[in-house]
């Protein structure tokens, strides 16, 4: 009986490492897209073009660019838009994925 239990402990130890690294790794293409277009790196880059495909796919239209939470004008407003948006995205995916990593892990 308690190998059943140390096998379910494993899986769920595994499972919650998976989801952790998932919620980091969304946390990580909003920061770096947010980087790119803070140096304003060229678009047409291949590159480039997927990590922005990416940080559009993952910000589940809530931190979105094009319907932000906060919209910053003037000289840098689309980079002060872009860093203040995809930053809380990035953090609100660390705090969850910490909870849900704690809720999963026995």
């Amino acid at each position: 009986m308690a190998e059943g239990r140390t096998s379910g402990a494993r899986m769920r130890v595994t499972a919650a490492r998976l989801l952790w690294a998932l919620f980091v790794l969304a946390a990580s293409v909003l920061a770096a897209a947010a980087l790119l277009i803070a140096l304003d790196a060229e678009r047409s880059n291949p590159l480039v073009e997927l990590v922005l495909d990416l940080a559009d796919a993952v910000d589940l239209g809530v931190f979105d660019l094009d319907n932000p939470i906060k919209r910053f004008t003037g000289e840098n407003g689309e980079t002060t838009t872009a860093l203040f948006n995809y930053g809380i995205g990035a953090v609100v995916y660390l705090v969850v994925g910490r909870v849900v990593d704690r809720l999963v892990r026995p």
